[in-house]
């Protein structure tokens, strides 16, 4: 049986990103993950954001689409994208 992970929420301030905080967040997530011997790690993101591109150069491997998954906060629906990482 595989022991895996939800990845909870994570956000970067606007005005923070492209400063490698993002990066530095999942490697801490990462290293906390291996600390509690956990082998899957599993996120969610909005389709098409930018966070997918950080996901792809952190090594997640993309799932799949679930389109009109969860609520923006203006209340219209969007993609949800799911990924997992082996640890």
């Amino acid at each position: 049986m595989l022991d895996f992970d939800p990845v909870s929420r994570a956000l970067v301030h606007r005005r923070a990103r492209r400063r490698g905080v993002a990066q530095r967040l999942m490697a801490a997530a990462d290293a906390v993950a291996r600390d509690e011997c956990k082998t899957v790690l599993v996120l969610d993101t909005v389709t098409g954001g930018d966070a997918e591109r950080l996901y792809a150069r952190a090594g997640w491997q993309r799932v799949g689409e679930v389109p009109k998954y969860a609520l923006m906060p203006d209340g219209s629906f969007c993609g949800t994208t799911f990924y997992y990482k082996h640890l």
